[in-house]
């Protein structure tokens, strides 16, 4: 059984668990996604949430494609070029995930990504019981 845990003894966490305890027969580990369509054009010149919204489509995309869902989530890792947008970009993966349990994340502002124009890329690491 899968536990999303924040201990009382740990700072509080804000929209994240800060454990996930997951037994595994299998695990899928999704690349670091950004926000190029299907074709490797640029979604969203200069806007976050545009951005951000393609990104987790191409997860669901990979997702999808390795037979699993956003239930099987425990891990989101971000790297994102303002980490001023962070609540921009929280409202958006709350339409993904399961926000009663959400997966474990780490957030991490970066200087740049592989091309100047995109903002953020989120990796992701799923487990089925």
């Amino acid at each position: 059984m899968r536990r999303f845990l924040s201990p009382e003894t740990m700072p509080p966490p804000f929209g994240y668990s800060q454990v996930v305890d997951a037994p595994a027969s299998r695990i899928v580990y999704l690349a670091g996604q950004v926000p190029l369509d299907r074709n490797g054009e640029l979604v969203g010149p200069g806007d976050v949430e545009a951005q951000t919204r393609q990104v987790f489509d191409n997860l669901t995309a990979g997702l999808q494609a390795a037979g699993v869902s956003w239930n099987e989530v425990v891990k989101l890792s971000y790297f994102v070029v303002d980490i001023g947008k962070a609540p921009q970009m929280r409202a958006i993966r709350d339409e993904y995930i399961n926000t009663e349990s959400p997966p474990a994340s780490t957030l991490v502002e970066v200087s740049r990504l592989f091309r100047e124009d995109v903002l953020i890329e989120i990796e992701a690491v799923a487990v089925v019981e």
